[in-house]
């Protein structure tokens, strides 16, 4: 089957998708084409103008589905090249615009949202990485559609829900990953310090004052941990990471992004425990990778977390009070350290996230959309 695969704004997760779509079928014909995760507004809203002129030779070739995120603007792109108006097509969502959190100084969402509503109506089939990715897409949706003074077509949201399905990012641990390595203490709990592991970007919507709150309260309760915090950085992180930084190094074994994707696998296969004081997920897939490499997860009752983790796993939501929500995380945490100094508590179950075990969903999907048989390669 020959793909098009077009990714508008290739962050990370993205990227990771796109390398389990091309591993899970290596006898496809991919034709893929990425922008950089950058200027997202500007990303969003151009990226149809740039590849309609730029990339039209590619476009116009003939494939059997097209294939693009929810980046896309997936309506307008067909309409300027009409080659691409009949191809059978699925747009896939990492994310929605309806459910995440603004800054206060953040330009509105607005365009993104109208662009990928149009995209949405414009495809065949939708796929979202969560139910909750796509419950809060479609509420998000309505709730927009609400505030249109008139000429508001009936039916649009159902519409879309009719035509929607959950189908994960994978899991793809890899088989060359040494087990055990981390950079702190070496040894076996509880001979040597917990090893906890925070694995959220250094961005507004991934709670770092809970984070901060929780190893304090650690700290109060003289639990001995060491701290590795390897999410990816940028240039206006909020200034609460250099303050966990300071105050927290004397228990820090890495702080920052790791650029080797073997180092990174290793540490997460040395970790005993995986926390998340995340704002906004709509999948967790860094978590979740953790977990399948044998962390045990710390995660706040919220966003995708409820349908992935049993709720021993989950402490109380409470993002507007990062005291509260850290003393929670903070609790779980302690009664993880017992278990784990008991013998006792094994990691949930998250091998239906594997990349050969979701195989199959993808396959069937795909094929469908593309009006092929199930029995085409």
């Amino acid at each position: 089957m020959k793909v098009l695969l077009l990714s508008a704004y290739a962050a990370h997760s993205h990227v990771h998708w796109q390398r389990c779509l091309l591993n899970m079928f290596p006898d496809w014909e991919w034709q893929v084409l990425s922008l950089p995760p950058r200027h997202f507004s500007w990303r969003v809203r151009g990226n149809a103008l740039y590849w309609s002129l730029e990339e039209r030779a590619l476009l116009e070739r003939e494939y059997d589905l097209l294939l693009a995120t929810s980046m896309v603007d997936l309506a307008t792109l067909r309409g300027l090249v009409p080659a691409l108006a009949g191809l059978p097509s699925l747009l896939y969502f990492h994310e929605n615009q309806f459910d995440y959190p603004q800054q206060p100084n953040q330009v509105s969402l607005l365009e993104a949202r109208m662009v990928s509503l149009y995209s949405a109506l414009a495809a065949d089939s939708l796929a979202f990485n969560s139910a909750y990715n796509r419950d809060t897409f479609l509420a998000g949706l309505d709730a927009l559609l609400q505030r249109l003074p008139d000429h508001v077509p009936p039916g649009v949201v159902p519409a879309l829900a009719d035509k929607a399905r959950v189908l994960p990012v994978p899991v793809d641990l890899g088989d060359d990953v040494p087990r055990g390595d981390w950079p702190g203490s070496a040894g076996a709990y509880p001979q040597r310090p917990l090893r906890l592991l925070w694995t959220g970007r250094f961005e507004h919507d991934k709670g770092g004052a809970a984070l901060w709150h929780t190893l304090a309260e650690l700290d109060r309760a003289g639990l001995r941990y060491e701290l590795a915090m390897c999410g990816q950085q940028f240039r206006r992180s909020p200034a609460i990471f250099e303050q966990i930084r300071d105050a927290f190094s004397h228990r820090l074994v890495q702080f920052g992004y790791l650029p080797s994707v073997r180092d990174y696998r290793a540490l997460l296969r040395g970790a005993d425990v995986v926390l998340s004081t995340a704002q906004h997920e709509f999948q967790g897939l860094a978590v979740l990778e953790a977990v399948a490499s044998g962390c045990l997860p710390a995660v706040p009752d919220r966003q995708a977390y409820p349908e992935i983790y049993p709720d021993r796993f989950r402490y109380p939501s409470r993002p507007d009070n990062p005291a509260g929500e850290g003393a929670s995380a903070a609790a779980l945490i302690g009664r993880l350290a017992r278990e784990l100094e008991a013998g006792g508590e094994a990691c949930p179950d998250v091998a239906r996230f594997g990349l050969m075990r979701m195989r199959p969903a993808y396959r069937e999907l795909l094929l469908a959309v593309a009006g092929k048989p199930a029995t085409a390669g």
